[in-house]
C-alpha cells in the first residue's frame, strides 16, 4: 500500500500535493507505544502540534479556482501508520468543509488509483472554529483506516490526519486524539 500524504484542496492526495515527491509506504506492524512526541511548529502561521517524532516537511503550491495556495505538510511515518497535519494559506471558511473533505478523497484516488471513502462525518467546533471530523476507509490492496479533522480558520485551512492499516485502528485512533489534543492555532 502506498500512502501519499496531504489533502491540499483541489490537487493532492489524502496528505500531500501531487507534485510532492517520495510517497510514504505504510505496512501493518504491531502497535508500539509512541514515546518521544515532539512539538512541531509551522513557522509562517505559528500553528503547533505534537507528533510522535520529527516529521518530514513537504511544501506545495496548488491552484484553487485559479488562485495559488501555499501549503505545508508535517508528516511522520510510524510503525502504526502515517500521522501529521497540513496548513493551507487560504481562508478555511472560503469553501464548505464538506467540499474540502471531498477534495481530499478525490485527490487520494487520483494519486493512488485506490478509492478512499469517508463515514461518520460530523460537524464539530475546535477551539471556537468550525471543524469537520470523518473516519476514512479504503478496501483496495490493503484495508486502510484513518481519521481526519478539517478546521476552518479565517486565515487558513488546517487538516489533522492519520491513516494506516486497519489492523492498527486502535493505535491510529489514539495518535489522532493526541494530535488533536495538542494542536494549537493562534
Amino acid at each position: 500500500m502506498v500512502l501519499t500524504a496531504g489533502g491540499v484542496p483541489a490537487s493532492a492526495t489524502a496528505f500531500a500535493a501531487a507534485s510532492t515527491p517520495a510517497p510514504l509506504h505504510v505496512t501493518a506492524i504491531p502497535a508500539t507505544p509512541a514515546v518521544d512526541w515532539v512539538e512541531t511548529t509551522d513557522p509562517p502561521s505559528g500553528i503547533t502540534a505534537e507528533l510522535p517524532g520529527k516529521p518530514t516537511v513537504r511544501k506545495a503550491t496548488v491552484s484553487v479556482e485559479g488562485k495559488n495556495v501555499d501549503a505545508r505538510l508535517y508528516i511522520l511515518d510510524t510503525p502504526d501508520g502515517a500521522v501529521g497535519f497540513a496548513v493551507h494559506d487560504m481562508p478555511g471558511d472560503q469553501y464548505p468543509l464538506e467540499d474540502n473533505l471531498q477534495r481530499v478523497l478525490e485527490s487520494y484516488m487520483q494519486n493512488t488509483a485506490e478509492p478512499l471513502s469517508s463515514s461518520n462525518v460530523r460537524k464539530v467546533m475546535f477551539d471556537g472554529r468550525p471543524a469537520l471530523d470523518a473516519r476514512l476507509t479504503s478496501e483496495a490492496d490493503e484495508s486502510l483506516i484513518g481519521f481526519i479533522r478539517l478546521i476552518a480558520d479565517d486565515k487558513r485551512l488546517v487538516q489533522a490526519l492519520v491513516l494506516g492499516p486497519e489492523a492498527n485502528e486502535k493505535a491510529l485512533k489514539a495518535m489522532h486524539e493526541r494530535l488533536l489534543a495538542n494542536l494549537r492555532i493562534p
